[in-house]
């Protein structure tokens, strides 16, 4: 008897066959989602046309806002400034006042110390003038 050989096919590998019906199945899947997506992406035209209108209007209403807020934030400046200029005219006027108070002190300090002086002086002219009167 002969001996046959036979062609080895391991289990594993897929016939050819096998192979073309795998490929025509999934470019039919492939078809299949293609057609789905451009069926969804006809609908969703009207309602992305309505999702960019509401997504221009929230950036309009958000730049307003914007200039709102830097709006306030130069008045809340401003008016700090104007306050900070107030209290530095009322610390100046203030200072003024107190160097003016010193000033008119020190001049009643010193009219005070020269009329004592002056009577200190008189004082003792008086006493030297009595004194003489007595040597004579």
């Amino acid at each position: 008897m002969p001996i046959r050989i036979e062609p080895f096919v391991p289990n594993h590998i897929p016939a050819v066959k096998d192979f073309n019906e795998r490929l025509q199945t999934a470019a039919k899947a492939k078809q299949a989602q293609l057609k789905k997506i451009r069926a969804t992406a006809l609908s969703n035209e009207s309602t992305s046309a309505v999702r960019q209108a509401a997504r221009v209007e929230t950036a309009e209403a958000r730049q307003i806002r914007m200039a709102q807020r830097k709006n306030a934030n130069r008045v809340t400046a401003e008016q700090r400034d104007e306050q900070r200029a107030a209290e530095k005219a009322a610390k100046a006027r203030a200072l003024a006042e107190e160097k003016a108070r010193k000033d008119t002190e020190r001049v009643a300090q010193a009219e005070a110390d020269a009329a004592l002086k002056k009577d200190q002086k008189a004082t003792r002219d008086s006493k030297y003038a009595a004194r003489k009167a007595r040597q004579k």
